[in-house]
């Protein structure tokens, strides 16, 4: 597949300011520009994305229509189809999720002597862990500082995030890549043995760790690995779709549906662990994601029916460099690091039009503005509009064989349409791309119900309105750790009464006093594309 010829005739205008662009600086926004750029073209400040929420613990909260439909709606779990008498578990720690947070809480609450159960979805490691690229974040350089990080995350998120958690996940980001190392995860190193770091959008030093641009899956290989050579029982298929409670309020394990079978399977639990990841499947404001089939919201749904809190879900993040060409890959994460080894934004005039370095909402909506305002956008046959990220001033910069030796996994990406990026630009627009929010947890990773706990991106706080490249993966390793040894220690002085699914009853009586219509049932669990192929959201 080649680009159509009025591509090709912008490209062209790309290779011709390329020489110009690589001695120039591009400056950065000045603070209140910045400002401007977000409340203009950013999709959290669209008046038509958010309402407020007419039911439940965060009742008045403004969160997204697509994600307001699912929380207000009805279980999918009659309770008179299960048996809470004779459950098929019973377990110390139930983790719910079987990503990077939920492989890190199963194994550190192993390491503690708890029995363990992870129920996951689909497969083991299906998740956005697996699907990060570009790096993971932690100050373990003499130039660097623990403080330093904790500035660069309060600045990313608007100074809007909850300190405490910032604070933890520093402190914490250098012992985790220690653990990781000792576990077998092969990061990049530089000629001397010490890790390799790169600039990330927001971050004043080089503190991005790779493993080429097969970062997450690395670290996902690693920790899979890990929980089957310890004989951790992984069920897999099977999506938790209730929580379950005792008759003292505790939560007390789930119910699991088989995917195959259509069959419930209750375990009864200690204590709790939600590691289920985001909503990018519910396509917010009409966006394509990059996000794994998975990821629908469902721990959301389940947490905020028990009476859990939930944070920041008004602000969502849209990855600046998603694909927009070819059609078949439209919404595939563009990785960070591509703009980190040197690529630039540009128009369709061959223009660089933002400093590729901002914080990953400005860059979104300056490509937004770019598009829609300024009209310089460059149109694919689908109608989609994009902007070139030049990944051959790599290259040009640094050298042939840069792009092939940094971005193995993009060039794959790209090489199976036809398109070389160490000689061809990528045609890019925001995907959605990460939860900022989620349910409210402390530095434990408690929520408000007792003995449930959240890790990862199914928790809301430490990023506040707006998440810096690597911190992710940074989170739910950090997240997930504490949450398993927090839950495996606390399971040891607990006892679970009687099960019960009463909390479907209330919370279906105040959808009704709230007079909540509605024919749709959740958690999700799966998207359906039948009625809707997603296509290219935004401005129009």
């Amino acid at each position: 597949m080649s680009y159509p010829e009025n591509m090709i005739e912008s490209m062209k205008m790309v290779e011709k300011t390329r020489p110009i662009r690589a001695k120039e600086k591009f400056p950065l926004l000045s603070p209140d520009d910045k400002q401007n750029l977000l409340k203009s073209f950013h999709p959290d400040f669209r008046e038509d994305t958010l309402r407020a929420l007419k039911v439940g613990a965060s009742k008045g909260s403004k969160v997204p229509h697509e994600l307001a439909n699912i929380l207000e709606s009805r279980s999918r779990l009659n309770p008179a189809d299960v048996n809470l008498n004779a459950p098929d578990f019973e377990v110390d720690v139930l983790v719910i999720g079987g990503g990077g947070a939920g492989a890190a809480s199963a194994l550190m609450a192993h390491a503690e002597g708890a029995s363990v159960i992870i129920a996951t979805k689909l497969r083991m490691g299906d998740a956005n862990t697996m699907m990060a690229q570009g790096g993971i974040q932690a100050a373990t350089k003499e130039n660097d500082s623990p403080l330093l990080h904790y500035l660069d995350i309060l600045g990313g998120g608007g100074f809007q995030n909850k300190p405490d958690l910032v604070e933890v996940l520093v402190r914490e980001a250098p012992l985790v890549m220690s653990w990781l190392e000792n576990l077998g995860c092969m990061f990049d190193k530089n000629k001397e043995g010490t890790f390799a770091t790169i600039h990330g959008g927001g971050t004043c030093r080089k503190r991005m760790h790779f493993a080429r641009d097969y970062t997450g899956a690395e670290i996902m290989r690693t920790l899979r690995d890990e929980v089957i050579n310890r004989g951790i029982k992984v069920i897999e298929f099977a999506p938790a779709i209730e929580l379950l409670i005792d008759d003292e309020g505790q939560c007390a394990g789930a119910v699991l549906m088989n995917l195959e079978r259509g069959t419930y399977q209750v375990v009864k639990a200690k204590t709790t662990i939600l590691s289920t990841g985001g909503f990018g499947r519910l396509h917010i404001g009409g966006f394509p994601t990059s996000n794994h089939y998975g990821a629908t919201a469902d721990g959301l749904v389940m947490a905020y029916r028990v009476g859990a809190k939930l944070v920041f879900l008004e602000a969502t993040q849209f990855h600046p460099t998603g694909a927009a060409y070819p059609e078949q890959i439209v919404g595939l994460l563009v990785t960070e690091k591509v703009r980190g080894v040197g690529a630039q934004l540009v128009n369709a005039l061959g223009e660089q039009f933002i400093y590729p370095l901002e914080t990953r909402d400005v860059v979104s909506s300056g490509i937004i503005r770019e598009c829609y305002e300024r009209n310089k956008g460059v149109t694919t046959p689908t109608g989609m509009k994009g902007v070139w990220l030049d990944s051959p001033l790599i290259d040009y910069i640094h050298g042939a064989g840069t792009v092939a030796k940094e971005l193995p996994a993009m060039v794959r990406q790209y090489e199976r349409y036809g398109i070389d990026i160490a000689k061809e630009p990528i045609l890019i627009y925001p995907t959605l791309h990460y939860q900022n929010g989620g349910i409210e947890i402390n530095p434990d990773c408690e929520t408000d119900i007792p003995n449930l706990y959240a890790s990862g991106e199914v928790s809301g706080g430490v990023h506040g309105r707006n998440r810096l490249m690597g911190n992710s993966l940074m989170d739910v390793l950090v997240f997930g750790k504490i949450a398993g040894l927090a839950a495996a220690r606390k399971s040891k002085g607990i006892k679970i009464g009687s099960l019960n699914l009463k909390h479907l009853h209330l919370y279906g009586r105040e959808l009704e006093l709230a007079e909540v219509k509605t024919e749709l049932i959740s958690p999700l669990l799966l998207p359906d594309y039948t009625p809707d192929i997603r296509q290219g959201g935004g401005m129009e």
